[in-house]
């Protein structure tokens, strides 16, 4: 991957130096200067809502966002203890409301929790990985923040498509998952009969 971004870069800029020399240089620190613009906005919209993740942590509302999101935890994850499915409930829950950063580290130990030290991710691990991926979203807070920082007008337009579009996602993700769990016992029924 690194490889591909070199070579992407170098073109880009080997481009950029044969059709307009002189502007190369203003061109590339431009880029920087956004790039640093971008990095510290972001920082800001992570450190308020993993301040909000803590304070709810804190103040024993992470017990109720659970509790909210246990009966889709426990459909989608019935073998995994209750505490890795209580980390599973506020993974779901910091995502539900846009708190993609925040949830973040709450993912890394739900997987860590169902690791069982095998070769191979489990079903569980990559159904909990599309759902993490795809990410359904009432509220797309980190996008909202972004749009409202570059100065729209409506930047709050943009939440229902945003649901509709990670449903879907999620929908499809799942139902691919399904589709390949399904062939792969097919295939090992051929196989070993």
């Amino acid at each position: 991957m690194n490889l591909i971004f070199l070579i992407m870069c170098c073109l880009g800029l080997g481009a950029i130096c044969l059709i307009n020399p002189e502007s190369a240089i203003s061109v590339m620190l431009e880029g920087a200067e956004d790039a640093v613009s971008l990095s510290i906005k972001m920082c800001a919209v992570y450190a308020l809502w993993l301040g909000i993740l803590e304070v709810m942590e804190g103040a024993g509302l992470n017990k109720l966002v659970a509790t909210l999101f246990r009966p889709l935890s426990n459909f989608f994850f019935k073998k995994q203890s209750k505490e890795t499915r209580e980390v599973i409930s506020m993974n779901m829950a910091a995502d539900f409301l846009g708190m993609g950063g925040a949830a973040t580290p709450l993912g890394i130990k739900a997987m860590k929790m169902m690791d069982k030290g095998e070769e191979s991710a489990s079903y569980d691990m990559v159904k909990f990985l599309i759902l993490n991926v795809t990410s359904i979203q009432l509220l797309p807070t980190t996008v909202i923040a972004l749009r409202s920082q570059a100065g729209s007008n409506s930047a709050s337009d943009i939440i229902f498509p945003t649901l509709i579009s990670t449903i879907v996602s999620a929908l499809v993700g799942l139902g691919i998952l399904k589709i390949t769990q399904l062939l792969k016992g097919k295939f090992k029924r051929k196989k070993g009969g």
